[in-house]
């Protein structure tokens, strides 16, 4: 015995319910009294005393890049 499921119908009236459910949810949190969500991620403890990469942090990466094929030129070859 099986049921017969207008599939088009329910999934559309399902998924309208949800998407308000959703949404109303959504506007609930944004907006709770006023107040934006802030990142507080770099006011962190550990994050204190790091410095932000420089201008030349590029070299650096450069030349990891380049030490890395010396080697393996070296391995290979």
């Amino acid at each position: 015995m099986g049921v017969i499921v207008n599939k088009k119908d329910n999934d559309s009236e399902l998924s309208r319910r949800i998407t308000a459910d959703l949404r109303a949810k959504a506007m609930e949190t944004a907006d709770i009294d006023g107040v934006d969500d802030v990142d507080l991620a770099e006011d962190a403890e550990y994050l204190r005393d790091l410095k932000k990469t420089g201008r030349f942090s590029w070299v650096w990466i450069v030349l990891v890049v380049l030490a890395i094929l010396s080697l393996i030129s070296i391995v290979f070859l």
